[in-house]
């Protein structure tokens, strides 16, 4: 998938601190953080009581606290809604978008001047690295320029909340957290928990984010339908030259395929890609 570096300026960075900060953080999103080491990140989100996303992340530690790498327009929402959960906790809850920014390396080791936070990306190996520091301290590294970094996202098959799924309108094994690494199925109670539960172990998620590929015509916007004949199957999420990304129900997706039809949205026409037909 080549190499590439990319300066995240569409990432913010919300900062839970305090003694109770990792407890209480447990309590509330879909991954493990009471053992998160110092040189890794994980993958989580805060959910809706009715289990759908309203938050995905990445979790880092950070002293006594944790630093949540999280969209750059979502992170005062995140900051508000954390300090909901506060209640008698002992934690403070700070957005620092303005003092840290997050970059991406991938198909190559990070360069020995990169200086901050050096993580492995916790969702794919395939996307590479995450570095956190002040912005200033990001300045020897070479940028490709965020649509680079959004072509390897796609071509890695990693959905973005806000493009490929709608905030608070997407279960999170339709955005494919299950095999992303972004749910601990062992772990204690949180937000949510109950309907990811019985999604997992029923085996209810009928629809997911999955690659696809455009056979013919432009793109189709975020958000357009996509059509097996006249049924509905989803819509259009991220694109990137003729790799995109769809929120779908597979069945269908996969029954059109077996068919020889292929999918539509306007004049453009998209088939799954191989790996997804299954």
């Amino acid at each position: 998938m080549g190499q590439g570096t990319a300066i995240l300026t569409s990432r913010g960075f919300v900062r839970a601190s305090g003694p109770d900060a990792r407890a209480w953080l447990q309590g509330l999103v879909t991954n493990d953080v009471e053992g998160l080491g110092a040189q890794e990140a994980r993958f989580a989100a805060l959910l809706s009581p009715q289990g759908k996303i309203l938050f995905d992340f990445l979790v880092i530690a950070d002293g006594d606290g944790l630093l949540l790498d999280c969209a750059a327009d979502q992170a005062q929402a995140l900051a508000s809604r954390l300090a909901m959960y506060r209640l008698r906790a002992r934690v403070d809850i700070a957005d620092l978008s303005a003092s840290l920014t997050a970059a991406a390396i991938w198909g190559a080791e990070p360069p020995g001047y990169a200086q901050g936070r050096i993580l492995p990306d916790p969702r794919s190996a395939a996307l590479g690295w995450r570095i956190v520091a002040p912005p200033g301290e990001l300045g020897a590294l070479e940028d490709d320029g965020e649509a680079a970094y959004e072509a390897h996202r796609i071509a890695c098959g990693v959905p973005r909340g806000g493009v490929d799924f709608d905030w608070g309108d997407a279960f999170p094994h339709e955005t494919n957290m299950d095999r992303l690494n972004g749910i601990d199925f062992r772990k204690g109670c949180y937000v949510g928990q109950e309907v990811v539960s019985r999604v997992e172990h029923r085996g209810l998620a009928r629809r997911r984010v999955a690659r696809v590929v455009l056979l013919e015509g432009e793109a189709p916007a975020p958000g357009a339908e996509i059509f097996a004949d006249d049924t509905s199957a989803g819509h259009m999420g991220s694109s990137a030259g003729r790799a995109g990304l769809a929120l779908l129900r597979l069945d269908r997706a996969a029954d059109a395929r077996a068919q020889g039809r292929p999918l539509t949205s306007g004049d453009a026409r998209l088939a799954l890609a191989d790996e997804e037909s299954a």
